[in-house]
């Protein structure tokens, strides 16, 4: 259970190792920075680097696990049981701190690890390779598959951090994005990432309030899940506006649903069109929900679509998350919560008095995280030029199959905790707002990528 004196634990220094934002960014930059070190003294993260080469027999798998790591020489069991050693270690020190049951926690998540291996073989199969099934969209599946057919024993729960999980990953996915890449992406990518997500999220958000009713922060949520970053979105907003923990499971819900839609449809679509690679990568990035549904699409069109994809996905929209968390807690906190309280109607903030307090407990820290390790790579990378090839090659490297096992692990627990059941239960309502936004969105980002700015994309991905 999470400490039982809160007011204590809001503020101050305690509240920095009694909150999942601040452990995510402990855990995640602390892992860049020791990967960086390495570097320096010229080894690498590398010794808990796991992947699986590609297979199409299945009696070619237990191979898989003798195949020697290069900087430790032990099999591939070994490593992923070091790795397993270091994320449990990590994960669970920083749960008991935070007041949960460690050993059902170290119980639960040694289950999700082992779910987590075998996902990351299935992902490898060939055949999922050639339908383009990613292995956070594989975890998905599997989550979603034992989450509405087998009960889950209470204790369980203890493991599934979606939150914590996703916000440490989304650290991690900081230094694999330099900030001089914003530079690279051009005016036009900024200009039609910002378009496209205000006005995507403002439909959401006024369909949601004036024409279906929903609450503010609901509508926000799936608002900025809509327009923004899909699940991540969802989860910092959510947060920030103190949605109920049920609108931002629906928000997630709905962002799942969407994404697997839109892997089959946007690939379609531009292949009706006839769109270059580059224009493809760039309406997947702009109309695409999730990071990991969006890179299995873009990558049925190669390497250009990638490019066009990342600087549209991760960079143009990704990037709004930390932004839009830190606006709409100002407008929740300022606006929202005080007429509430104004009204006679009790709030979280109705017996705190000093505003400013209450816009920084709101404001999600692992986006300073984000932002840090995005800094400190971009910095050395800036000051020691010479090491540009080798940081990308023995601390890049690593860290995004780090960033692919955080997700990896979000998105089982997602799936485990995403009820059909719960999501038909909730109406029709929010399946309508999400769903007007996404047609919104899908319009936009063919105006933009197929229309007003497909020479730009096409040269810059062929």
């Amino acid at each position: 259970m999470p400490p039982s004196n809160t007011k204590t634990n809001e503020g101050g220094l305690k509240s920095l190792i009694h909150k999942e934002d601040w452990w995510a960014v402990w855990i995640g930059l602390g892992i860049v920075i020791v990967a960086l070190i390495l570097v320096f003294a010229r080894t690498s993260l590398g010794a808990i680097n796991v992947s699986f080469a590609t297979f199409t027999n299945f009696a070619d798998v237990p191979a898989q696990f003798l195949v020697k790591n290069p900087v430790t020489g032990l099999p591939m069991i070994g490593t992923l049981i070091l790795l397993y050693a270091i994320l449990a270690a990590l994960f669970t020190v920083a749960m008991s701190i935070m007041g949960h049951h460690a050993g059902k926690f170290l119980a639960s998540f040694t289950i999700i690890f082992v779910l987590a291996v075998i996902i990351q073989l299935l992902a490898s199969w060939q055949y999922l390779k050639n339908v383009s099934l990613e292995a956070p969209v594989v975890a998905l599946i599997v989550g979603l598959i034992i989450g509405n057919f087998v009960k889950l024993p209470e204790w369980f729960e203890n493991g599934m951090r979606t939150e914590f999980y996703v916000k440490t990953g989304i650290v991690l996915m900081g230094a694999t994005l330099p900030f001089t890449i914003i530079l690279q992406a051009g005016p036009m990518a900024l200009l039609q990432a910002s378009v496209v997500a205000i006005a995507t999220f403002l439909v959401i958000y006024f369909f949601g309030t004036k024409l279906f009713g929903l609450e503010k922060p609901f509508a926000a949520t799936l608002g900025a899940g809509g327009s923004i970053c899909g699940i991540s979105a969802s989860i910092a907003i959510g947060s920030a506006v103190n949605a109920k923990k049920e609108h931002v499971s629906i928000s997630i819900s709905l962002v799942a649903i969407w994404a697997t839609i839109m892997v089959l449809v946007l690939p379609v679509i531009a292949r009706a069109l006839g769109l270059s690679d580059g224009s493809a990568g760039a309406l997947i990035g702009t109309s695409e929900f999730a990071d990991a549904a969006g890179v299995a699409a873009a990558a049925q069109f190669g390497d250009g679509a990638m490019t066009t994809f990342t600087l549209m996905k991760i960079v143009g929209r990704d990037i709004y998350v930390g932004i839009w968390a830190f606006v709409l807690a100002i407008i929740s906190a300022a606006v929202w919560e005080r007429k509430k309280a104004k009204n006679g109607a009790a709030t979280e903030y109705t017996a705190q008095k000093p505003f400013a307090a209450i816009i920084w407990q709101k404001f999600p820290k692992f986006v300073l995280g984000f932002f840090a390790a995005s800094i400190v790579v971009t910095l050395i990378n800036i000051w020691v030029p010479d090491m540009v090839s080798s940081i990308d090659k023995n601390a890049l490297t690593p860290l995004k199959n780090l960033r692919t096992w955080a997700f990896v692990l979000c998105f089982i627990c997602i799936g485990m905790t995403t009820r059909f059941r719960q999501l038909a239960n909730t109406g029709w309502k929010p399946l309508a707002t999400f769903s007007l936004g996404a047609i919104i969105n899908l319009g936009l980002g063919l105006l933009f990528s197929a229309f007003l700015f497909n020479s730009y994309w096409t040269a810059i991905g062929g």
